[in-house]
């Protein structure tokens, strides 16, 4: 009898959400540059660590068949997540264009324009085909609110300020209209299932994000639509610490990094104002701030090293 022959490995398109997140890690160290001076190879690292992976995980998922590809674009919980390697592309243009200014903005250009297409089927898609309410889980947010606050911030400092502002602002509409059908499911419907748990953390990233895409839009204006963004960002942070009691119970799976962009544009964030409002002890601060984002994020790295050891991430 012949040997049976190893099933393949389901390569998921959450899975993209690890070089995301290295990519708003290597933000958060540039955000740290103006109050820590540290050196920008860092960044550099964490962003070059991104685009590998980012090719990697794009050759295997594609190289599972446009098929594959085809389902996971009408999946109900899956589509989503195929917003993240357009987005994680911009913000690498956004690092490319520091050395390479006209290579970086046709990355982000294109890029951008390959995320509202995507935004815009998706979109489409869940008006042809109406949606379970309780199918919703705020990885939603990412084909138009994600999509187009990064663009936003990514064509800001390309110095494509129209197209910014429009990016800004369809992304703010998309973030009032989404959001409240997501929290309205998240109050009314019963828990998330346990593998979307985690993208609960996504619901931090939108105000954090679009603050940080209206500092690049006005060079750091502290007004009151930026206070407003910040404040909202605060209630967010605090609804993150209740939701800890539901995210220790889990196991880990690569589901956690949802966690990993959100957090991390959360203390790039904290970052900005730290840059901008220069309280005492600023110093501290800083390192506390790129210090625990830091840790969290090799923490994630070193669970998922472990498991992929183990035979049992995916």
């Amino acid at each position: 009898m012949s040997a049976s022959r190893p099933a393949r490995v389901r390569i998921p398109p959450n899975l993209f959400s690890i070089p995301f997140t290295l990519a708003g890690l290597a933000e958060a160290w540039r955000a740290g540059q103006p109050i820590l001076g540290v050196p920008v190879a860092v960044a550099n690292a964490f962003d070059i660590a991104a685009a590998v992976l980012l090719l990697v995980i794009g050759a295997r998922y594609a190289g599972q068949g446009g098929r594959l590809v085809a389902a996971d674009l009408t999946d109900k919980t899956l589509s989503p997540f195929l917003a993240l390697p357009l987005i994680t592309a911009m913000l690498l243009g956004v690092a490319l264009a520091v050395y390479a200014f006209t290579a970086g903005r046709v990355v982000v250009i294109v890029f951008l324009v390959a995320t509202v297409l995507l935004g815009g089927w998706m979109t489409g898609e869940w008006i042809a085909a109406p949606l379970d309410r309780s199918t919703l889980h705020p990885g939603y947010f990412l084909p138009t609110v994600a999509g187009s606050l990064i663009g936003a911030f990514a064509a800001a400092q390309v110095h494509l300020h129209t197209v910014a502002e429009a990016a800004f602002g369809t992304g703010i509409l998309s973030w009032i209209l989404l959001g409240s059908l997501l929290l309205n499911r998240l109050f009314l419907e019963p828990t998330l299932p346990v593998p979307l748990i985690p993208t609960m953390a996504i619901e931090m990233a939108p105000p954090v994000v679009a603050g940080a895409a209206y500092s690049a839009l006005t060079g750091g204006r502290l007004d009151v639509v930026a206070y407003t963004l910040a404040g909202y960002s605060v209630l967010m942070a605090l609804v993150q610490i209740r939701l800890a009691r539901m995210y220790f119970r889990l196991r880990f799976a690569p589901s956690f990094w949802a966690f990993g962009f959100s957090y991390a544009s959360a203390f790039s964030y904290g970052l900005l104002w730290i840059a901008a409002r220069r309280p005492p002890g600023a110093v501290g601060f800083a390192i506390a701030d790129l210090a625990v984002i830091t840790g969290f994020i090799a923490l994630l790295a070193a669970r998922t090293v472990l498991a992929i050891a183990r035979g049992d991430f995916l």
